[in-house]
């Protein structure tokens, strides 16, 4: 089953959030060297209730990314997000991605979200909600790529598509389930 993932764009775009917080702490990061016990043990950035909110070039919010609590440590430039919240608004309306627990690397350029991950997408031109539901999800933001191998579920009203991993590609607007994938639409009652 292909989704045009012009719907899943908002989710790689609330993950480059994740790399400007970690820009944000290179760029106001003391040079004092520190020794490399202290550098495996303790974080250097630690924040609670956290919020980051990002706009476009004409001031208009974009999204947000919101954090029980954040932490990074700067021994493998490891930021871990517990309880993300992302939330993005488009004219087609709201995308929200919860997931119990998120770990940013590699600068931000890639994401990784584990724990009951939900994305929830209000309905386009007046058709039903969309929700996927999956145990991870991996993004990469500046690549506008997604993907899991743990198995998803996609529920649009009361069609629902389930498969045993999935991969989307926003550049070619693809998104692929992977293995035994089985989509069920129930056929309109005859008038």
């Amino acid at each position: 089953m292909w989704i045009p993932l012009d719907r899943l764009y908002p989710i790689l775009a609330l993950a480059a959030l994740a790399g400007a917080t970690l820009w944000l702490e290179r760029a106001t990061r003391s040079d004092e060297p520190r020794t490399s016990t202290e550098v495996r043990q303790f974080p250097d950035f630690m924040g609670e209730e956290i919020r980051l909110t990002r706009f476009d070039a004409q001031g208009q919010r974009v999204y947000e990314l919101l954090a029980d609590t954040v932490i990074h440590y700067p021994a493998g430039d490891v930021t871990e997000l517990v309880q993300p919240r992302l939330r993005y608004e488009t004219t087609d309306g709201e995308l929200r991605v919860n997931a119990n627990w998120g770990e940013s690397r590699e600068g931000g350029e890639t994401l990784f979200l584990v724990g009951e991950v939900e994305v929830f997408r209000d309905g386009i031109d007046g058709g039903p909600d969309m929700t996927l539901t999956s145990d991870t999800l991996t993004v990469w933001p500046d690549d506008q790529r997604a993907e899991t191998d743990d198995p998803v579920v996609l529920t649009q009203g009361v069609n629902v598509a389930v498969g045993n991993a999935m991969r989307a590609d926003n550049l070619f607007g693809t998104l692929q389930l992977i293995g035994d994938a089985k989509v069920t639409m129930p056929r309109p009652p005859k008038n």
